[in-house]
């Protein structure tokens, strides 16, 4: 395409970061393993059980994005997450210079004694206090392409049920029910886009994913983002981007 100035820009209309990914051990690992093959593709080598033993779990299965991103400040990676979790951020916290998050995370802590929220809450404090950065942004295919220009891969908690288009899932071995069950979360990498067809490249942890067995497909950039914004049924909603520091740096104790 020629400029103004009669000089050619250079369009990209396909992406594909050479992210890697292993199968997810359990159901309830997908972040952990999401979080690893980030680190892989930083070139930095650690066992996948050690991620996971380090990341933890909640007290039904999974995890948040947010504890993903404080196992990697602690490893002295930068972690920005762009949330659209309203169940714990109010927005208007984002367009006050004046608002300390810090200090409405605690008072918000302590009026609400959903369990979920209260650990999130813990989990973002920490998150904070490492020095990671939150962001507010409307969330589109612009958002997710630019990220993806800088080379960054980004790590999402979304609705694994919308994504899928499966049946919601019930009882303790998440059977499918459409019925009694309920949404289900899940973590994925978004790897790369398709400009001309609207789509971006997903590298999923789960091996019986619908879509490919070889962890990465390609699908519809509007159903991805609408996935990431029913996340919030399933307390994430997001986008983590995990890289090394630009330059030197401690790590945090």
């Amino acid at each position: 395409m020629q400029t103004k100035g009669g000089a050619f820009s250079v369009t990209r209309p396909l992406l594909q970061l050479p992210v890697k990914i292993l199968p997810q051990p359990d159901e309830t690992t997908c972040g952990p393993t999401c979080l690893h093959a980030v680190y892989r593709y930083w070139e930095d080598s650690e066992a996948l059980d050690q991620v996971i033993s380090r990341t933890g779990r909640l007290e039904h299965g999974g995890t948040f994005a947010v504890f993903l991103a404080c196992d990697a400040l602690r490893r002295g990676y930068r972690a920005n997450i762009y949330t659209y979790n309203l169940n714990v951020f109010d927005p208007t916290w984002f367009n006050r210079a004046d608002v300390d998050i810090d200090d409405r995370l605690r008072r918000q802590r302590e009026l609400k004694m959903d369990y979920r929220l209260q650990h999130a809450t813990n989990g973002y404090l920490e998150f904070l206090k490492l020095g990671g950065r939150l962001r507010l942004l409307d969330l589109s295919r612009n958002l997710i392409r630019g990220i993806l220009r800088r080379r960054l891969p980004i790590i999402t908690g979304l609705s694994s049920t919308y994504l899928y288009r499966v049946p919601r899932e019930y009882g303790p071995n998440d059977e499918p029910d459409d019925v009694r069950g309920i949404p289900s979360g899940h973590f994925v990498i978004i790897g790369g886009y398709d400009e001309a067809r609207r789509q971006v490249l997903v590298v999923d942890p789960y091996q019986q994913n619908p879509y490919a067995s070889n962890h990465e497909y390609w699908i519809s950039d509007d159903r991805v983002v609408n996935a990431i914004l029913l996340g919030i049924v399933t307390h994430d909603a997001n986008l983590l981007i995990i890289h090394p520091p630009r330059e030197p740096r401690q790590e945090v104790p």
